[in-house]
């Protein structure tokens, strides 16, 4: 079903990284409300619970609460104002976490129809590697892949090489 409708090169690559790290057996907290790739990780056997729409800006108790070994937030960070406070309060041992890269020749998301919708922070890696250091994560492994569109012009073709999204695999120190 998801295979026909969503992005699969993203998913595909999210979820190798994931079974690369994650066994099955770990209960996850995945960040954000149910979506499709929650929808995969639960056809590939993972327990999973979703937070449920909350404003993980100021309010943490579904990380603090919740009895999940790993936290998963997948193209969540860019849309807060200020990540360091959840991934500061995660209580969870594990983290598997992606984020779409900056891109020098495309300005960062913002819907024109939802308010919401928007990329307060688009990071470099080496961003989103300080960011979780900091909150007190060490960072075990990374990977990036590119974001091709079967467009035609400039920006296509730098998409084409380009890497736009950044995933990691951390620990809590």
């Amino acid at each position: 079903m998801y295979e026909k409708n969503f992005p699969n090169k993203r998913f595909q690559h999210t979820l190798a990284f994931l079974q690369k790290h994650i066994d099955t057996t770990e209960a996850i907290l995945d960040l954000g409300v149910a979506n499709p790739f929650s929808e995969i990780m639960l056809d590939k056997g993972y327990r999973v619970e979703n937070t449920s729409g909350e404003d993980l800006d100021v309010e943490f108790s579904a990380v603090v609460n919740s009895p999940a070994t790993v936290v998963t937030a997948f193209e969540i960070f860019e849309h807060l104002i200020a990540p360091f406070n959840v991934l500061r309060e995660i209580k969870a041992e594990k983290l598997v976490a992606s984020i779409p890269l900056r891109l020098w020749f495309s300005p960062a998301y913002q819907s024109k129809t939802d308010p919401w919708d928007r990329h307060y922070h688009e990071f470099e890696d080496w961003q989103f590697d300080w960011l979780l250091e900091k909150a007190g994560w060490k960072i075990i492994d990374h990977a990036k892949w590119t974001n091709p569109v079967n467009k035609i012009g400039v920006r296509p073709l730098l998409r084409s090489f380009t890497p736009r999204y950044y995933i990691v695999y951390a620990e809590r120190i």
